[in-house]
């Protein structure tokens, strides 16, 4: 049985752990194809966004499909509860937002790993084990080394303890959520405020010296440069942000050509 025909991609903590930047975005669209596009595109990675999308857990197995069948690892953000179900369907990986303590990053990291190097319940039955076909101890190792867990911290408090966040065993990667952070900081949505700007670099740099990769939101490659150099890898952008960018630029460039001509 060759590796591609696996129903988890397995590349991504490898990947998490290399040198290289790796690219990739949130989507909140409950839509496969969009999925596709992303691979196609030539993103590193894309998070199927169920923190703040609006896709169903059986929408989400089909967007897990399609990014196997096109060829992207696919991350979904979710909640601790649906850790499980999201496990079970083939996720390459997990971000769980709102990431406070040592503790917490220690017990969600446990939820992604069966035993003995965490308490993920085991089932041999899921898409993950290809309904039975590729059940048993193979299927528990491939799991346990082909699955990352991505912690989330978003508040002043959590950056405090970025770098302890980041040595907890099992935690792939730290992602510093800019906008919350900047609302948990009396900064509301104005994450290019110089006090958020000094907390998240502090947050990336924290977890670079603890060994693992630092992730953050990348709009451009600006921002890339500038958060690059403090550590960061893991760079995120948004799918409904370059689609209604696009729109807009495609609609007023037909207004133009309609007062032209």
């Amino acid at each position: 049985m060759t590796e591609n025909r696996f129903p988890i991609d397995g590349r991504l903590p490898a990947l998490l752990r290399g040198g290289q930047p790796l690219r990739g975005l949130f989507n909140g669209l409950p839509s496969p194809a969009i999925i596709e596009m992303c691979a196609y595109a030539g993103f590193d990675f894309v998070i199927i966004d169920n923190e703040h999308g609006s896709a169903d857990l059986g929408v989400t197995e089909h967007m897990l499909r399609a990014a196997r069948a096109a060829g992207i690892p696919p991350v979904v953000r979710c909640f601790e509860h649906d850790l499980p179900r999201i496990l079970d369907m083939g996720a390459s990986a997990v971000q769980v937002p709102m990431v406070q303590t040592v503790e917490q990053a220690r017990r969600l990291a446990g939820m992604t790993r069966y035993p003995p190097l965490g308490a993920r319940g085991s089932a041999f039955s899921t898409r993950a084990a290809g309904y039975g076909a590729f059940g048993g101890a193979g299927h528990t190792q491939r799991s346990n080394e082909g699955i990352a867990f991505i912690a989330m911290i978003e508040t002043p408090e959590a950056i405090a303890l970025a770098g302890d966040i980041a040595a907890v065993d099992g935690v792939d990667a730290v992602f510093i959520g800019p906008n919350d952070l900047a609302h948990a900081m009396g900064h509301g949505s104005d994450w290019n405020a110089e006090p958020v700007q000094r907390a998240i670099a502090q947050g990336l740099q924290a977890i670079a010296a603890a060994g693992k990769c630092p992730g953050i939101i990348a709009l451009t490659p600006a921002d890339e440069a500038k958060y690059g150099p403090l550590g960061a890898r893991y760079f995120c952008n948004v799918s409904t942000s370059i689609i209604t960018r696009a729109l807009a630029q495609a609609a007023s460039a037909g207004r133009d050509a309609a007062v032209r001509y």
